[in-house]
């Protein structure tokens, strides 16, 4: 299967570089020497990035880049008008004459001030595939990177109230919340693959997901689907996200706001900003969240503080330094529970099977620090330190399995850790050229280390008996037992990388990217204490090291279409052991990614298709008993290998502003992802099964509508999100002791929010009603936590700007 499905893409990828080799021939015979570049600055003589530059009745045109420079090669003996337009500006035009040998040089200047070019791309909301993100690290615009990307920005999040990365993350077709197991975290997976710690960062540096970030404190959401194992090492197939944080500004502003909803729903929050001096400006924002739920006996209390600070050191060298806090208690919540393993209890949303004192108390702090210093036009270093400290304390019933008649011993579970992670990176990136070819160029080296310590106690390993179909048929306890630590664990965990990528530029039509990563990371001995004995026992380490390389093509038969073709092949290290205590083997992904990018009326309308294929060599899931073979594993640190997993898709982005005051965003994906090559001997998966929590379908669309004249002020919106069926519980193995199905089907549902606001001078007030229909589903996590979606809903919040 492996072979056939690399053949083929190979086939694809031969007849694309035979195309390439075809087209840079077609250049070749037909080149001319003539070239016309230049600068686009603004009426302050700042430069005006990605505008179009266009040969007028001509399909040649090309866009500015970040220093406002643009070029345009080939160019035929001639005398040419030269177009310069930006979505709400108006079109200027100046008439060149291109010779045989020479090159015309432009200085065009805009009307506008970079302040009022600024206040123009907010209310024009430039393309995304024209918006460089800094999740790619390098300063080129989607439009030229063969790779999907995806931004969720502040518009959106504000439109929709977003209450949890949830919210946001739904805007993105592909990437999706698989489970929410106690619900205390959001798991979210891209493209069929489960999205690790490793995945999840902010402002660049990774995070621990074990929390549930803070959304009012973000500016935007990026998305790089696929591989990037290139740009930040040691990650799961299928794309890593990106949370960028509000930063300072060099003028006064500032919001005050309050939310409130169902279910005693109150959340204040501020955001203020504004310069010290000439030369450094500092924001502040936070909230206090306090809230219900529509489960019983569950609620939730968070803080959470955000400052930040720009040196501008001198004209090419700044520096910014971030820092965060969420502290955030809550009770754990293992939803309504199985019946006989392989049946949803049938009991009300708001039935809670926990006890009233359980707990889950998280504390998050990160701190970074990113200089930028420009040593030229072309040439930018970017230097980033940056620290976490994680602690969760952890004390409940869970894993809500029952017998076919609702009887459920609960067991009782108390977990302690912390983590400290440190990152430091620098990224240098600079253009130049070789004869007539442009590159764009990124090298880098980064080296994390996270040291993490758990742990045990000696609590009772089950707590009392319940039915949790009937309540009142058994006595429960109410007491809170003594648990008293019994081991400590550290587990530290070294890892450093190098990588270079070029982005070849041959043409304003044609690009090339060549890239490769040497990757290394050392698992260290775990070192177990024994604290009633003060004994001592340390593991083995184990050390792992692979080459990433990556290759794209980005032809642009017209400005504003891209036609796109990438491979690349990464590893990405397993962290934990396997249920002996071995190291696992690092597990081997190669991706492949087709894709088409379009912008229509002047960038007012973005639709992108791309297609893809990742291949996983050596799946690794958590193990789902101990080593005896019977005992149900609670550990998510003992992992085991589950073989070759192919993921197949197709994802359309269409993104939009096609009238004043209308923003659209929508998107539909669909994936196949399934074991394709496992042994048949006794335990393994059965080749072919679709694996559990991946949705063959999911869709999203949210329409929101400005008004202006007699009714400006005044704002509607409706957001519509669906995910199609999958299944839950756990994949069937050959030769299992269980004689039915393990595989739990859950049905598909679709969610509708309906919003309307107004605003007035500096006071705003927005209200939706979330889940209109009441739609009645489940986030699954195997088949022990199983928690109902949100019922119908009431959220509204009132703002003041200053």
């Amino acid at each position: 299967m492996k072979g056939k499905a690399i053949s083929f893409w190979a086939k694809g990828l031969i007849v694309i570089c035979f195309c390439c080799t075809a087209v840079l021939a077609a250049y070749a015979a037909d080149e001319y020497n003539g070239r016309i570049k230049g600068k686009v600055t603004t009426l302050d003589g700042k430069p005006a990035a990605w505008v179009t530059v266009q040969i007028k009745n001509s399909t040649v045109a090309t866009l500015t880049d970040e220093e406002g420079f643009f070029i345009i090669k080939n160019v035929k003996p001639g005398q040419y008008i030269i177009s310069i337009s930006y979505t709400g500006l108006q079109t200027q035009e100046k008439q060149v004459n291109v010779g045989e040998d020479g090159a015309v040089e432009l200085e065009i200047t805009f009307k506008e001030t970079a302040k009022q070019l600024n206040e123009i791309v907010i209310e024009g909301r430039r393309s995304p595939n024209l918006q460089p993100v800094s999740v790619g690290k390098l300063p080129v615009a989607p439009m030229d990177l063969p790779q999907s990307i995806a931004v969720i920005g502040q518009t959106v999040i504000r439109n929709q109230q977003a209450q949890r990365l949830s919210d946001v993350i739904r805007n993105v077709n592909g990437v999706y919340l698989s489970t929410t197991r106690a619900n205390t975290q959001e798991t979210f997976s891209a493209r069929g693959y489960r999205l690790s710690n490793d995945n999840m960062y902010k402002n660049g540096a990774r995070v621990n997901s074990g929390v549930m970030p803070e959304v009012s404190s973000l500016e935007k959401v990026e998305v790089l689907k696929g591989s990037a194992a290139i740009l930040y090492g040691s990650v799961a197939p299928g794309g890593i996200v990106n949370m960028v944080t509000k930063q300072p500004k060099f003028e006064f502003g500032g919001e005050v706001s309050m939310r409130a909803g169902s279910y005693d729903l109150y959340k204040p929050a501020f955001d203020v900003y504004g310069p010290v001096s000439s030369k450094i400006a500092v924001r502040l924002n936070g909230t206090y969240e306090n809230a219900g739920s529509y489960r019983d006996q569950v609620h939730s209390e968070r803080y959470y503080i955000n400052p930040s600070v720009l040196f501008n050191l001198n004209k090419r060298t700044s520096l910014l330094v971030q820092a965060d806090y969420l502290n955030h208690e809550f009770t754990p919540d293992f939803g309504i529970g199985s019946l006989d393993n392989t049946i949803i209890s049938d009991v009300p949303r708001s039935t809670f099977q926990g006890v009233s004192w359980q707990y889950n108390k998280a504390n998050q702090a990160t701190a970074t620090a990113t200089l930028k210093h420009q040593f030229s036009d072309a040439w930018n270093l970017n230097l980033t330190g940056s620290y976490q400290s994680y602690k969760r304390d952890y004390y409940s019933t869970e894993r809500i399995q029952a017998a076919a008649n609702g009887d459920w011993i609960r067991p009782l579970n108390k977990i302690e850790s912390k983590e400290n992670y440190y990152l430091g990176q620098a990224d240098l990136t600079g253009k130049f050229k070789t004869g007539e070819i442009d590159h764009t160029l990124l090298a880098g080296v980064d080296a994390d280390k996270y040291f993490t310590t758990s742990y045990t106690f000696d609590n009772p390993k089950t707590y009392d008996t319940i039915n949790i179909l009937d309540h009142s048929k058994y006595t429960q306890r109410t007491d809170i037992p003594d648990a008293a630590k019994v081991t400590s664990v550290q587990t530290p965990v070294n890892r450093f990388g190098a990588y270079v990528q070029d982005l070849i530029s041959i043409s304003n039509q044609l690009k090339l990217l060549a890239g490769v990563r040497w990757s290394y990371q050392n698992s260290q001995a775990a070192q177990t204490t024994y604290l009633a004995k003060d004994s001592m026992v340390k593991g083995s380490g184990k050390s792992d090291q692979a080459f990433s390389p990556r290759f794209g093509i980005v032809y642009k038969p017209l400005s504003h279409t891209a036609v796109f073709a990438s491979y690349s092949n990464s590893f990405s290290v397993n962290s934990g052991t396997d249920v002996f205590g071995n190291a696992l083997s690092p597990s081997l992904i190669d991706q492949f990614e087709l894709g088409v990018k379009n912008d229509f009326f002047k960038g007012l309308l973005s639709v992108n298709v791309t297609a893809y294929r990742i291949i996983n060599n050596n799946l690794a899931q958590t193990a789902q008993f101990e080593a005896d073979g019977v005992t149900p594993n609670n550990n998510t640190a003992l992992k085991e290998l589950a073989g070759q997993t192919t993921s197949d898709g197709i994802e359309l982005d269409i993104t939009g502003h096609p009238a004043k005051g209308l923003d659209i965003i929508a998107g539909y994906s669909y994936n196949n992802m399934r074991y394709t090559k496992t042994p048949d001997t006794k335990g393994s998966y059965v080749e072919g099964e679709r694996l559990v929590n991946t949705p063959a379908h999911t869709t999203n669309a949210s329409i929101f509508y400005s008004f202006n004249n007699r009714l400006k002020g005044f704002k509607i919106g409706a957001s519509v999100f669906y995910a199609g069926k999958r299944f839950a519980g756990w994949n069937n193995t050959h030769q299992q002791s269980q004689n039915y199905s393990r595989l739990i089907p859950v049905e598909g549902f679709t969610s509708i929010d309906l919003s309307a606001g107004y605003s007035f001078k500096k006071i705003s007030l927005l209200a939706k009603v979330s889940n209109l229909t009441n739609t009645y589903n489940y986030y699954v996590h195997e088949n022990y936590s199983i928690n109902p979606i949100p019922p119908r809903q009431f959220i509204a919040t009132v703002s003041y700007r200053f």
